[in-house]
């Protein structure tokens, strides 16, 4: 006997709408692609945390190396150009400690200590990597000596009394007579001036120099004769006549005179 309608059996037979076949396997979602998407989104930030952290690191260890670390401190305090001074004596003024941080001395500091030694003319103080600081100076030289009040005392070319002697002075340093030694005085550097501009050869002769004031500079040599100098002006072309009279003089071409006037030196005058 044929049933046109369903039992409940029938209903419950039947597939669920939206659901899969009876049969058919049902669709599956694959873990890793589940867990790839958000993977995906939080990668480059770590990578960001990993290099900030790793130039942390990098940063505080050349902090260290520098700061802190023995390998780059101050070892050895190294003195070029010292003469007169002793490189104890340049050291010592420096103030540079051993086994300061290379990079926390303050060059600038150590060379002003250094230049205000009377003997320093100039003075540069540098860094040697790993662990050296140099300290390269320049003394004044001696060109002059002068006395008062029972002292003597060095001059440089600039006028610049740097030093005091009790014996002989330096070979080549020639007596020199001012009121006033000092390189702010004019009387000084007129005689300095005239000194300094004789050629090595007639400067050898010279045994003083006495300058009364800026106009009236006078030379002695060696045998007895005096050189009226006169000013500071045309200071060059002075030595080179001067030079030459007394190459005439020595030669016989000219006759001896005890003083040779070349305040003038185009209108030269010998007594």
């Amino acid at each position: 006997m044929s049933r046109t309608g369903s039992t409940t059996r029938d209903r419950s037979r039947r597939p669920r709408r939206g659901a899969a076949p009876a049969g058919a396997a049902a669709p599956v979602t694959s873990l890793g692609s589940r867990r790839g998407r958000p993977s995906r989104a939080r990668s480059p930030r770590r990578r960001l945390v990993v290099v900030a952290v790793g130039l942390s690191l990098v940063v505080a260890l050349a902090a260290w190396v520098l700061l802190a670390s023995p390998l780059l401190e101050v070892r050895t305090v190294r003195v070029d150009g010292a003469v007169a001074l002793s490189d104890a004596q340049v050291v010592s003024v420096a103030g540079i400690e051993q086994g300061t941080p290379l990079v926390r001395v303050d060059t600038g500091a150590a060379a002003g200590r250094v230049a205000q030694l009377p003997q320093v003319a100039s003075v540069e103080v540098t860094r040697g990597w790993p662990g050296t600081v140099v300290v390269t100076l320049a003394e004044r030289v001696p060109v002059a000596v002068v006395e008062q009040a029972g002292t003597r005392q060095l001059l440089d070319a600039g006028g610049v009394v740097f030093d005091t002697i009790t014996g002989d002075p330096p070979s080549g340093v020639v007596p020199l007579d001012v009121r006033e030694p000092g390189p702010d005085d004019a009387a000084t550097t007129a005689g300095l001036g005239a000194l300094t501009a004789l050629p090595d050869a007639v400067r050898n002769q010279v045994t003083q120099v006495s300058a009364r004031s800026a106009d009236d500079v006078t030379l002695t040599l060696t045998d007895g004769r005096t050189v009226r100098w006169g000013s500071a002006e045309r200071t060059d072309r002075k030595a080179e006549v001067l030079d030459a009279l007394l190459d005439q003089i020595d030669e016989g071409t000219l006759d001896p005179a005890s003083t040779l006037d070349v305040s003038t030196p185009d209108a030269v005058v010998l007594r």
